[in-house]
């Protein structure tokens, strides 16, 4: 498996989601893959700053997603961090559009495992639980 990161960037109005400019195609959490020598906090700060052109700070390690068929190209293990950010999300790297949503305006193609990850992060700010390991 291939380490990757998401970053669940709340803002004032909701949450940052991108699109994607290469497939697989759909809105996304801003992530990447972690490069080599790089860990899983830096890589998803500096993909979400290339993905949306925002400073975060990252505030909370989230979850583990790590089901072979999460992404459609390999097998890829994913941290999700919770992280916060202020300003308004510009579209960068490989990112052809960044945008904010709420739970109640999320797009309909929604790229990888990333509608479930939303549903677990939009359940676990309700409830207090966080997802169970897979």
């Amino acid at each position: 498996p291939v380490p990757t990161v998401d970053a669940i960037i709340e803002t004032a109005g909701g949450v940052v989601l991108v699109r994607r400019r290469y497939p697989p195609p759909g809105w996304a959490l801003p992530g990447g893959f972690v490069e080599y020598g790089e860990t899983v906090a830096c890589a998803a700060a500096r993909e979400a700053r290339e993905e949306t052109g925002l400073g975060v700070e990252l505030v909370e390690l989230f979850h583990v997603y790590s089901d072979p068929d999460r992404d459609p190209r390999r097998h890829t293990i994913s941290t999700v961090f919770l992280a916060r950010a202020s300003g308004t999300p510009a579209a960068g790297d490989d990112a052809a559009e960044a945008r904010i949503f709420t739970e109640g305006s999320l797009p309909a193609d929604i790229a990888f495992d990333h509608a479930r990850i939303l549903a677990d992060y939009f359940a676990y700010k309700k409830t207090g639980i966080r997802p169970r390991p897979e």
